[in-house]
């Protein structure tokens, strides 16, 4: 059985919980990391040496990296498209993959743990509000690239939507002032097509903590 070793609101362990639900797949969670701690020990740090989550074990294979377990569950296990096998579609959906690490991470780490995992006498208050004001233009190039698309990839759900899928919802969500941001209606209602998953209302539409 499919093994993964990660805490579940963890918005990287979230991305290999979902993929397996959209997979089908029976997996067996195991709490690592934040305050149930575990990533720093000699057994955890023998299958992730960089001590994060989330790491999984499928039958011996280990791997690590949140997107990269997205693509190696949809490769193996998904139905068909979530991983696409023409390779024009599926450089549409993993450049999308790979913008969500590249671009919108910086910003929305600054926000949720500024907002939610730092006590109000701590925060940076600067700082959240520069990445507040930074990141919205970003979240406007994915808007107006669902402008025509109804998925990242195009038509149909895939992988891609995954990564940036599980950000979208703190970006949403999380507690700050939007009246002066872009409304951002092609980002919403491909928010809302997402919410229609079970996989994703289960693992990403949750509280933040």
């Amino acid at each position: 059985m499919l093994t993964i070793h990660g805490r579940a609101n963890s918005i990287n362990v979230q991305k290999a919980l979902w993929a397996a639900d959209e997979c089908g797949l029976a997996y067996d969670r195991r709490d690592v990391g934040g305050s149930f701690g575990g990533n720093d020990q000699a057994w955890y740090l023998a299958m992730n040496p960089n001590g994060v989550v989330p790491t999984i074990d499928d039958g011996g294979y280990v791997l690590w990296e949140s997107n990269s377990i997205v693509r190696y569950l949809a490769a193996s296990y998904g139905p068909p498209g979530l991983w696409p096998a023409d390779a024009k579609a599926r450089g549409a959906a993993e450049r999308w993959m790979d913008w969500q690490i590249s671009t919108i991470q910086g910003g929305m780490t600054t926000l949720f743990w500024g907002l939610i995992r730092t006590p109000a006498e701590r925060r940076d208050l600067a700082a959240i509000e520069a990445a507040r004001v930074a990141t919205a233009p970003l979240w406007a190039r994915l808007d107006q690239h669902l402008a025509t698309n109804a998925y990242v990839a195009g038509r149909d759900f895939t992988m891609g939507d995954i990564p940036a899928g599980c950000m979208v919802y703190r970006w949403l969500n999380l507690p700050f002032r939007r009246d002066d941001l872009p409304e951002l209606v092609h980002l919403r209602a491909w928010y809302e097509r997402l919410g229609a998953r079970a996989g994703y209302r289960k693992h990403v539409m949750i509280e933040m903590t």
